[in-house]
C-alpha cells in the first residue's frame, strides 16, 4: 500500500460540510441519490476539497446540490460521533446559511435525486426519513431558533 506523501500514513477523518437553509416555515432538504441510505432526506451538503475554506465548501455544495446561491454561512455545529457516516469517520461543520433570493426554487444537481423546501412540521414530527445524524442536526437548529 504506497503513503501518502502529505498525509504521511496517518488516518485521519474526512471533512465535511452541510448548509442549514430556512425559508419562512420550511427548510432546504435534498433527497440522496447514491448509497447508503439513498432515498433519505438530508441537509445539502458535501467534502470539503483539498485547499478549500469551509465556508466556501458549503456554498459551493449548496448550489451544486440544489441551484440555490447562499450567503452569510454561519456556524451552527460540528458533528464529530466517528459513527455518524457508516461508510467512514466524518466530521461535519454546520452552517446556517442565508439565501441570495428567498424567491429560488431549488432543483436536484450533482448527486441529489431531489430538492425541496419540506414544512418544518413534517421533518420535527418525523414524517421525513432522514439520513443519519441529520434528524439530530434538525432538532439541534430548529430548537435553538427564535422564529
Amino acid at each position: 500500500m504506497a503513503l501518502c506523501d502529505r498525509c504521511q500514513g496517518y488516518r485521519n477523518p474526512s471533512l465535511a460540510v452541510d448548509a442549514c437553509v430556512r425559508r419562512g416555515n420550511e427548510v432546504l432538504l435534498i433527497q440522496r441519490r447514491h448509497p447508503p441510505n439513498a432515498g433519505a432526506w438530508g441537509c445539502p451538503g458535501g467534502f470539503v476539497d483539498d485547499g478549500e475554506r469551509t465556508e466556501d465548501a458549503c456554498l459551493r455544495e449548496l448550489e451544486e446540490e440544489t441551484g440555490i446561491l447562499g450567503r452569510d454561512p454561519r456556524l451552527l455545529m460540528v458533528m464529530s460521533d466517528p459513527n455518524r457516516d457508516e461508510r467512514k469517520h466524518v466530521v461535519s461543520i454546520v452552517y446556517e446559511v442565508t439565501m441570495v433570493d428567498e424567491a429560488q426554487e431549488p432543483r436536484a444537481g450533482d448527486d441529489a435525486a431531489d430538492a425541496a423546501f419540506v414544512p418544518i412540521e413534517q421533518v420535527l414530527d418525523g414524517s421525513v426519513w432522514l439520513n443519519g445524524d441529520h434528524a439530530d442536526i434538525m432538532r439541534a437548529w430548529l430548537g435553538s431558533s427564535s422564529d
